[in-house]
């Protein structure tokens, strides 16, 4: 297998299989399980978006000073005579859910790498994370005209499955027909899939984010889980080119883009910022942590920057 250099940006416009594999030696440097102060400080000032892990039945014993009454088993009491209260344990592990947006809109990059490919590549790294450290990995990923999925399970098979799906060609999409509302459909199916408790890491572009639908079921999916938001983006949607005349292609058509204006430059800018300071909010209301992505980052620093082990 090709070995990677984690400490550059992700290269191409098609995921590659076998470099998604390799990342399984630089996740080793990544754990998911710890949620840094640098994270905390990005889901904003308001209610932590921590739900805690889920609890399970263990025993009934007698009650004893201190007991929390609410957890007296009022059944097992009236049969005996004698107060008894439940107790619990922890689980011991967080599914982690991996929610990859492979939209068409994804397929877009000037420089290093497509979204799609970024998105894959912070999923991928996600993924031997959890699976390293012994969680429950599962995904969901939303393409042009239909989704794939698997409930997470504490198995290799599981990841390479997921992996396989990131590492499938993208669709052609329909010249005519808008993808934005397809994130309404991602966030239900996550809600579907995400057993409460779960850790849900959601990568994508956000294109639909801020319609009315799509904020109602954000709302819903992090009441129950711990989200985790990765926007992906590229530079040359943050940024026109200097002034000049490009030639711009989608694969199929091509199109001359003209930026010799400098009042389109700016009015381009400004809209990039608005869009992503409404994504901001809208997340910090939840108490969602962003993270924000480039396609000229290095999906491996982004991420030791909130789950590494501080070492150089």
């Amino acid at each position: 297998m090709r070995a990677v250099d984690p400490s550059l940006p992700a290269q191409g416009a098609q995921v590659d299989l076998n470099r998604l594999l390799a990342l399984r030696f630089p996740a080793r440097q990544l754990d998911i399980r710890r949620r840094r102060r640098a994270l905390a400080q990005l889901s904003g000032g308001q209610r932590s978006n921590f739900r805690g892990r889920g609890i399970e039945f263990e025993e009934v014993r007698g009650y004893q000073a201190g007991d929390d009454i609410r957890a007296i088993d009022w059944r097992v009491t009236a049969r005996t005579g004698k107060a008894h209260t439940k107790m619990f344990h922890e689980e011991r592990e967080r599914p982690v859910l991996l929610v990859v947006d492979q939209r068409p809109a994804m397929a877009f990059g000037s420089q290093h790498c497509f979204k799609s490919v970024l998105a894959a590549e912070l999923g991928a790294l996600l993924a031997w994370s959890a699976l390293g450290s012994n969680e429950r990995v599962g995904g969901l990923l939303l393409r042009a005209d239909d989704h794939w999925e698997m409930r997470p399970k504490n198995s290799r098979r599981t990841v390479l499955a997921l992996l396989s799906a990131l590492a499938e060609p993208m669709a052609d999409p329909d010249p005519g027909r808008g993808y934005g509302e397809r994130f309404v459909e991602l966030l239900r199916s996550a809600r579907r899939v995400a057993r409460p408790g779960s850790s849900v890491f959601l990568i994508s572009d956000f294109d639909g984010a801020a319609s009315e639908a799509a904020r109602e079921e954000l709302f819903q999916l992090a009441r129950h889980t711990e989200i985790t938001a990765l926007h992906c983006s590229d530079p040359l949607e943050a940024q026109l080119p200097p002034a000049g005349q490009y030639t711009v292609t989608n694969g199929r058509e091509r199109i001359e883009l003209d930026t010799t204006e400098q009042q389109l430059q700016n009015r381009f800018a400004v809209e990039f910022l608005e869009r992503r300071n409404l994504l901001k909010d809208q997340f910090q209301r939840l108490g969602i942590p962003l993270l924000m992505a480039s396609t000229d980052d290095a999906p491996l620093a982004l991420l030791r920057r909130v789950y590494g082990d501080g070492s150089p």
